[in-house]
C-alpha cells in the first residue's frame, strides 16, 4: 500500500544548465532535487517532501493534499477576450454541436 508521501505527482526531467537529472513534486513547486542520477533524483525529492511534509505536521501546518486524491467536479471557468468568444461560438454553431463540447474537444486534444 502507498505511503502518504507516494501520492503526491512526481516528475523527474533533465536540467541541460545543470547537466543533471531534476526531481520536482506538483504539489510542492518550490522544491526540487538535483542528481546525475534519475533514480537518485527521484529518491532525492520523495525525501525531501516527506521531511517538508512531517515539518508542517509537527509545526501544525496542513500539508496540500495530493492531486490523485482530490475530486474534481469537472467544471471551471475561464475568462477570454470577447473576440475569442465569439470565434468560438460561431465554430461551434458551425459545426452543430454546444460551445461547451466544442471547447471540451479543443482542450481534449491538447492533453
Amino acid at each position: 500500500m502507498a505511503t502518504f508521501f507516494d501520492r503526491y505527482t512526481y516528475r523527474l526531467t533533465w536540467s541541460e544548465e545543470d547537466q543533471e537529472y531534476v526531481g520536482l513534486c506538483a504539489e510542492f513547486p518550490g522544491l526540487s532535487w538535483l542528481d546525475a542520477s534519475p533514480e537518485k533524483a527521484l529518491a532525492g525529492i520523495r525525501r525531501l517532501v516527506r521531511d517538508v511534509v512531517m515539518d508542517m505536521q509537527k509545526s501544525g501546518e496542513t500539508p496540500p493534499e495530493p492531486i490523485a486524491t482530490k475530486r474534481f467536479s469537472g467544471k471551471f471557468l475561464v475568462r477570454v477576450p470577447p473576440e475569442t468568444h465569439r470565434s468560438l461560438v460561431m465554430q461551434a454553431a458551425e459545426a452543430g454541436v454546444s460551445l461547451n463540447r466544442l471547447i471540451a474537444s479543443k482542450l481534449q486534444r491538447t492533453v
